[in-house]
């Protein structure tokens, strides 16, 4: 199981791009990469994923180093404290808010 580390603590101004780095250097190769993020006493909510290529949606960008051994979440707009955390997992969030296994690529 890939293992993940990131720093305990990140300042940065409300309104500015903030650059959240995570590290896996023990990743698999058909691992995805998620980012959550909790604010307060809510649940975790899905913020992004991705498998080797750099992935965007409304909320971040995502930001995959060529050997995926980290990534980085781009925030373009800070605006809520949270706590923002990466995983590892060969599954991926399915349509339904459920967790969908992913066949090996080929």
């Amino acid at each position: 199981d890939a293992k993940t580390t990131q720093p305990t603590s990140m300042d940065c101004a409300e309104g500015r791009a903030a650059n959240l780095p995570c590290n896996h250097s023990t990743i698999g190769g058909n691992e995805y990469i998620h980012w959550y993020r909790q604010i307060h006493s809510q649940g975790p909510q899905y913020v992004i994923h991705g498998l080797k290529n750099n992935e965007t949606n409304e909320m971040a960008s995502l930001i995959i180093a060529e050997d995926r051994k980290s990534s980085t979440l781009i925030l373009p707009h800070a605006t809520d404290t949270a706590v923002y955390f990466c995983a590892v997992s060969d599954t991926v969030p399915g349509s339904a808010g459920r967790a969908e296994h992913k066949l090996p690529e080929t």
